[in-house]
């Protein structure tokens, strides 16, 4: 049923979507020759797949978060409790480690996407889909086998590069960090399939998402497969940050920041207009940072450092605020 603060959800949408075009247009002409075809086609080049990118890990980060907030019932978490992050950077420290920085697995951006997927995915798959059944469909003890995964990933990351030649963790240290600057547009198509057979494959638990976060009892008074549901949604959120993650790398405050920005802007429970919401600010957050990193700082520091400075702060926030978003 449509009311009067759906359609104005709707006004505040089209202004977001404005502003993320604004954004990807001055990303994609600012300081670049109009006049020399040669040195246009060149940056577009370059900046094309970026923005691609972007636009894909917002999708990816910011769909998740929100999903998972709404499933957790609390808007204050994130997917990092999952351990995905976690995951990504003991495989590269541990590839380096063993193998080498000049190894084809270090080297090769193809092979390197494919391995950290496929790990990701499988520890995915057997945390959220076969521990979630042994566990009762208990999310509190699932999250607690993530945090705890996530303290013995972290640990044994911190032994290998204590122990790692330094020359070897220079070079490890630049694949740790969330960057756009190097993204192989293969890897970007790969990551477009992947999320669609994703939400195509969840279609049917998204739908039921504004009933989910009624709570488990009235879902199921309404018909509604709780324990399947939240399994196969918790599954689809882990995969969706592994794809990211693998992708650009660890982004850890992203999807805290623009899952409340949009609950705080759209004030709804339709989890449509805040899906759409979410990533409309997850564009503008890494357009507007990628920005600044090019034309600000010369490449000197990487998107992530902001994204992860300004997340701290606004959880910080979000905790002595007390707000219910």
């Amino acid at each position: 049923m449509k009311t009067a603060a759906y359609d104005q959800n709707n006004r505040k949408l089209m202004v977001m979507a404005v502003l993320v075009l604004l954004a990807a247009a001055a990303y994609l002409m600012i300081n670049v020759n109009l006049e020399n075809s040669r040195m246009f086609a060149y940056a577009m080049k370059i900046r094309i797949p970026k923005l691609a990118a972007m636009g894909v890990t917002a999708v990816a980060i910011g769909g998740a978060s929100l999903v998972f907030q709404s499933i957790i019932g609390n808007t204050i978490v994130t997917p990092c409790l999952l351990g995905m992050n976690s995951l990504y950077t003991l495989i590269h420290t541990a590839v380096v480690f063993f193998a080498g920085s000049g190894s084809i697995l270090a080297v090769n951006t193809n092979l390197s996407f494919a391995v950290d997927l496929v790990l990701m995915g499988a520890g995915a798959t057997v945390i959220y889909s076969y521990l979630f059944k042994k566990t009762n469909h208990n999310i509190l003890y699932v999250l607690l086998i993530g945090t705890v995964l996530t303290s013995l990933f972290t640990s044994i990351q911190t032994t290998l590069t204590r122990v790692m030649d330094p020359n070897e963790y220079d070079s490890l240290l630049t694949t740790l960090v969330a960057s756009f600057q190097h993204i192989n547009s293969e890897i970007i198509l790969f990551s477009i399939v992947i999320l669609g057979a994703v939400v195509f494959a969840l279609r049917k638990e998204l739908a039921l998402l504004n009933v989910i976060t009624l709570g488990k009892e009235q879902a199921i008074n309404l018909g509604v497969d709780y324990d399947r549901c939240i399994r196969k949604l918790l599954l689809g959120v882990a995969l969706c940050i592994a794809v990211a993650t693998a992708m650009v790398g660890p982004v850890s405050f992203l999807g805290l920041i623009i899952a409340n920005l949009a609950r705080q802007l759209l004030r709804t429970y339709r989890h449509s207009q805040l899906i759409a919401g979410t990533i409309c600010f997850g564009m503008v957050v890494l357009i507007g940072g990628q920005l600044i990193v090019e034309q600000v700082f010369s490449y000197g520091i990487p998107v992530s450092v902001f994204i992860t400075s300004g997340g701290g702060c606004y959880f910080l926030y979000l905790l002595l605020t007390n707000r219910k978003v």
